[in-house]
């Protein structure tokens, strides 16, 4: 089975660096774990990889193209298919007094966003700081094991994939003809993230599912009595505990 341009597919994959063979990323849970580069903050599981939308990797992506269901394959991408060759050019020194001026205390390996460009700091000394604009794993042979666990088909599936993918997973979806109607009940809780990760869900709608040209968002808000708002409060704070564990 050959997968093309437009595809949803759904994979497991853990890369490393083909050099020392260290875990960069992987979607497996126990994997991360096993080689401490675990993240509480990750939903680990199947990824969504939309073929021809540029968020993989362009080797990862040629291979996936070729690859069949749920048959695992390893393949090792130059740096020029992963993430790019070093450039000399992206590493700079900069005055240690701009960082304070912005309250900022740079220490190695801290990771940054100067004028929308991800940069790492790689040393501090001198009233110096040195910062590495090229990606992490730039000039890195990249070794990657997937397996394609899923291909989406349908859209009610698409949508529910995409909402997994942003963490805004809705209530319930009605699609009607090229219209969506994305229902989110009171009990969804509709913070900060929720709203900007509600309007990327959109926005990946429109980009990557042509049947659809009309995106309805139905929210649901409800009044509640002080005993449930404090009940809610308390679970918050037990949520925020065993995160911080």
């Amino acid at each position: 089975m050959a997968f093309n341009d437009g595809d949803f597919l759904e994979i497991e994959y853990t890369a490393r660096n083909d050099s020392d063979n260290s875990v960069l990323a992987t979607t497996d849970e126990k994997t991360a774990k096993d080689n401490d580069i675990y993240n509480k903050d990750i939903k680990y599981g199947p990824a969504l990889v939309i073929l021809g939308s540029g968020a993989v990797v362009k080797g990862l992506e040629r291979e996936l193209k070729g690859m069949e269901l749920n048959k695992e394959k390893s393949f090792v991408l130059e740096p020029a298919d992963a993430f790019g060759e070093r450039n000399a050019d992206l590493v700079k020194v900069m005055p240690l007094s701009q960082f304070k001026a912005q309250n900022i205390n740079p220490y190695p390996g801290m990771r940054l966003n100067m004028d929308n460009v991800a940069v790492t700091v790689v040393s501090v000394g001198s009233g110096r700081v040195v910062v590495d604009a090229n990606h992490p794993d730039a000039g890195k042979k990249i070794k990657y094991e997937v397996k394609v666990v899923k291909k989406v088909d349908s859209d009610e599936e698409k949508v529910k994939s995409l909402s997994k993918t942003y963490d805004v997973e809705p209530s319930k979806i009605d699609i009607r003809k090229d219209e969506i109607e994305i229902f989110y009940s009171d009990e969804v809780k509709k913070n900060a993230d929720y709203f900007v990760n509600r309007a990327s869900l959109v926005a990946s709608i429109l980009a990557y599912m042509k049947s659809l040209q009309k995106v309805y968002i139905r929210e649901e808000y409800a009044r509640h009595s002080e005993e449930e708002h404090a009940h809610s409060h308390e679970e918050d704070s037990k949520e925020e505990e065993k995160g911080e564990q």
